[in-house]
């Protein structure tokens, strides 16, 4: 059985943005257009589809750590903080980001909350290992995966 484990991180997030774009559930808010994606930012992400591929990697994320909450997956989103002449510091990420994609996941039914923090469900879970599978089946040089 193929897993999200045995593709390549980049190939998997980006088909399963494609597909969450198409789902009713999952949509961008209009104030994505406007904001950066952490205060480590210098500029508003490039990439139109931006919401829909972080909405798939925070999928993955619970897939592979969950349970997880709001504050870890800040600070995994996170980066150093350009200060001038100052050493750099981390800081997290948006978590009005994280926090409204985990609420859409939620909905769509990927995501479900629990007292340690939000896991996947079975639906979600078979959704990305389907993907995983179509995924290696497509590209046969991944059979090394």
């Amino acid at each position: 059985m193929t897993t999200v484990f045995d593709v390549p991180a980049d190939v998997l997030i980006n088909t399963v943005a494609a597909e969450l774009k198409e789902n009713e559930n999952i949509d961008a808010p209009e104030w994505t257009k406007l904001v950066k994606t952490g205060v480590h930012k210098e500029r508003k992400p490039e990439n139109i589809d931006w919401w829909y591929v972080r909405a798939a990697s925070i999928l993955r994320r619970v897939y592979i750590d969950g349970p997880v909450g709001v504050r870890s997956l800040r600070t995994f989103y996170g980066g150093k903080k350009d200060r001038g002449v100052n050493p750099e510091k981390f800081r997290k990420g948006s978590g009005s980001i994280v926090r409204v994609a985990l609420h859409q996941l939620e909905a769509a039914g990927y995501v479900e909350k629990v007292d340690a923090g939000r896991i996947i469900t079975s639906e979600g879970r078979s959704f990305l290992d389907n993907t995983s599978a179509e995924i290696i089946k497509d590209i046969p040089e991944l059979s090394k995966y």
